[in-house]
């Protein structure tokens, strides 16, 4: 029998150069948390650094993840103009927000190569609490001063030298996570995606936002299930047995 998994060796070379351009999903890498460093080596060692990347099916199109976080946000800006009542909390009881990690509240970009694991609720509720500062329909929230504050973290107890998010005027510090956490009406298995286009569902999957908040409705839902592995198809086929579980912990 011929062994064809090799096929690709014998292509003339620009045929197989322009394997090198061609992008392909290979799964759906799921929730990772703290893994995210371990998760990255190991792509990193199976098909180089520079053969693959994360991406996102929105809408039926793969987009980047830094396009994919528009909608992240959007879904927090809606939610955020449909509670008033919890704006009004946000600007006047609290003078920032984080994640999993205090630091968290010094990080404005969504991109974060150097965290541990990433943190966007925190930083969503940052941006859209800002423009609302500047919106004269909102009373309720109006423009502070930039600078460093002794912030009383609303969970620990815990007084924390933080920046002053803009447009919030409070005294807080609030934790954006589980259950358990003074914000979690803010987390992102609370607030539900803001187009119902972009609600997917896999039977079988069940991570922690499935089961808190909005469920599969959810933006964190969105997020995590529209999230996939791309993979440069010449590095794909060179990994040869691991094609068939490209994701896994294999060797």
């Amino acid at each position: 029998m011929v062994d064809r998994s090799n096929w690709w060796t014998s292509l003339p070379p620009r045929a197989s150069a322009n394997l090198a351009d061609v992008w392909i999903p290979v799964g759906l890498p799921g929730f990772a948390g703290q893994d995210k460093a371990r998760r990255a080596a190991r792509l990193d060692d199976r098909f180089g650094a520079d053969g693959w990347r994360l991406a996102h099916v929105v809408r039926g199109a793969l987009v980047s993840p830094a396009v994919a976080i528009e909608e992240y946000e959007q879904s927090y800006r809606a939610f955020l103009r449909a509670n008033r009542p919890l704006v009004a909390f946000l600007a006047e009881a609290c003078g920032n927000v984080y994640d999993e990690a205090v630091a968290n509240a010094w990080d404005n970009d969504y991109a974060q190569p150097h965290t541990v694991s990433n943190h966007y609720q925190d930083i969503s509720v940052r941006r859209v609490i800002a423009e609302l500062a500047d919106d004269l329909d909102w009373p309720e929230v109006s423009p502070t001063e930039p600078g460093e504050a002794d912030l009383l973290d609303l969970g620990t107890g815990r007084r924390e030298r933080v920046p002053r998010a803009y447009g919030f005027r409070g005294d807080g510090l609030l934790q954006i996570r589980e259950p358990d956490s003074p914000g979690f009406a803010l987390s992102p298995a609370v607030v539900p995606v803001h187009d119902p286009a972009l609600i997917t569902t896999l039977p079988g999957r069940l991570e922690w936002y499935h089961v808190e908040g909005c469920g599969h409705l959810s933006v964190e839902a969105f997020w995590q299930m529209s999230k996939v592995v791309e993979v440069r198809y010449d590095r794909f086929l060179a990994s040869g047995t691991q094609r068939a579980d490209p994701l896994g912990d294999g060797a």
